[in-house]
């Protein structure tokens, strides 16, 4: 089986070799044993998208593990990336299937001729955006009864080759939510935002309930105040604080700002410890500074890193263009407070060094930081005096504690209500 790491070939594996496979964390530990392979299912004929694996505890809890968090899977165990495993109990989604448990012995027809099939495996396969797919699937045909029934040999064919294996085949999802959620996956999450802010408020829900966490979190930090507070209080506590997490911990923070201080504590407290420290950090700034503005988790290497490593972090697709466009030097620890900060390399000087260069030989170490403390104003004469997409703030202690990106500026400098009014009706007047 494959090792997943950002080199690895793409490589094929079968769902039914993974079954109660021991994971271990990344220092040998023991986590548990896998139970099943959770993947959000479609309305078209793309692959359906493997979210993550089911792993029962020593304690017999089933617990859900993303797939990013996966970092090798071998023929005798998986492991994962460094990081805690997040404790809740598993709860399937609507829009969810278990591979195991729900989609072998399912029942489904060959597009191409009609003929009857029993679906035995399933294949997965990583694609060059990190995600896994369920790619392939293993079918025997369903033969006659009695003594007539004739065995049939098993063969792999693709996923689209199949049909009777959607959303509504397999969940019994509402029709109607289902393509709302096919036509989602083509969309920013900006634009889902401004359709979902249009949905009558039962469908709305439909479509939050289907959502899995991390699209949730992508579509409500695109939403108003007002409709984050209306989603978050439909939530329950638990899965509310699963989608703070999935956050970015600045957008956390507004939100949970916007909250009543008992329903703020009570999130938090649910919340996995280092998660929720970040955003206790950023709570402490008013809105309206650098504090307040900034995100706590930048790329941040330690002066002996090289600039190939340096890139190799800012190629990271889940990074916004704004916090790609930087990188901090810092001494270890490398987390938010860090240790002294050294200076910042912007990526063109990046792609203008030889790879194996220091970070540190082409760190600006003249140019100036924000304080925490200041204002939006001084925040904002700032990227406009240096011509930044990113910039560093710094405690009185010379640690980096965070980074404020201009977008973040610019969603507090547009008037209040923007998102309502859309990004194409502001007008000039």
């Amino acid at each position: 089986m494959p090792s997943l790491g950002p080199m690895a070939a793409v490589n094929r594996v079968f769902a039914a070799q993974l079954a109660r496979l021991p994971v271990f964390g990344p220092d040998g530990e023991s986590i548990g044993k896998i139970r099943d392979i959770v993947a959000g299912l479609r309305l078209d004929q793309l692959p359906p998208r493997v979210l993550g694996l089911v792993v029962e505890l020593a304690t017999r809890r089933r617990v859900f593990v993303p797939m990013l968090r996966v970092t090798s899977i071998e023929p005798n165990a998986v492991t994962l990336a460094t990081g805690s495993v997040n404790m809740r109990r598993f709860h399937q989604r609507p829009n969810e299937v278990l591979v195991l448990g729900q989609l072998f012995d399912a029942r489904a027809t060959l597009r191409s001729d009609g003929t009857r099939v029993t679906v035995v495996d399933a294949a997965m396969e990583p694609t060059r955006t990190r995600d896994w797919v369920l790619s392939k699937l293993a079918i025997r045909e369903r033969g006659g009864i009695g003594l007539t029934r004739r065995r049939s040999s098993m063969r792999v064919v693709a996923w689209n080759e199949i049909s009777g294996l959607g959303l509504t085949d397999l969940t019994g999802q509402p029709q109607g939510a289902a393509q709302l959620l096919m036509l989602f996956d083509t969309m920013r999450a900006v634009d889902v935002a401004a359709t979902l802010r249009d949905l009558p408020m039962k469908r709305r829900h439909e479509v939050v309930d289907a959502m899995d966490d991390e699209r949730l979190a992508d579509v409500l930090e695109e939403l108003p105040e007002d409709d984050q507070r209306e989603l978050v209080a439909y939530l329950a506590d638990e899965r509310a604080a699963d989608v703070l997490e999935a956050m970015d911990p600045d957008d956390a923070a507004d939100l949970l700002s916007e909250l009543a201080p008992d329903d703020q504590g009570r999130l938090l407290g649910l919340m996995q410890p280092e998660e929720s420290e970040p955003v206790k950090r950023l709570l402490e700034y008013s809105s309206d500074t650098a504090g307040g503005l900034m995100t706590s988790e930048p790329v941040v290497l330690t002066p002996d890193a090289t600039v190939a490593e340096a890139l190799a972090h800012i190629r990271n697709p889940d990074l916004t263009t704004p916090l790609a466009s930087m990188v901090f030097v810092c001494r270890p620890p490398s987390a938010t407070p860090t240790g002294r900060y050294i200076g910042c390399v912007h990526f063109q000087r990046l792609l203008r060094e030889p790879p194996a260069e220091l970070v540190a030989a082409a760190a600006d170490t003249d140019l100036p930081t924000l304080s925490p403390s200041a204002s939006l104003t001084e925040v904002t004469r700032y990227f406009a005096a240096y011509n930044l997409a990113c910039a560093p703030v710094v405690d009185a202690d010379e640690h980096l504690v965070g980074a404020v990106t201009v977008d973040d500026v610019l969603d507090h400098l547009l008037p209040e209500g923007w998102r309502e009014t859309g990004l194409y009706d502001m007008g000039t007047g």
